[in-house]
């Protein structure tokens, strides 16, 4: 999941909740959105191989 912040960059969180804190994980922060959505493929390509 990738939000918007008020800095005007891009963060990536994880789409389940932690059960610790009750929020979602940071994944990364990144300047353009279309570096967090590499980031974000690249993520879920480690999570199946």
């Amino acid at each position: 999941m990738i939000r918007k912040l008020k800095t005007g960059g891009y963060r990536l969180y994880s789409r389940k909740i932690n059960p610790k804190t009750l929020r979602r994980r940071n994944l990364g922060t990144f300047s353009t959105r279309a570096a967090a959505e590499k980031h974000e493929r690249e993520v879920q390509y480690f999570k199946r191989h």
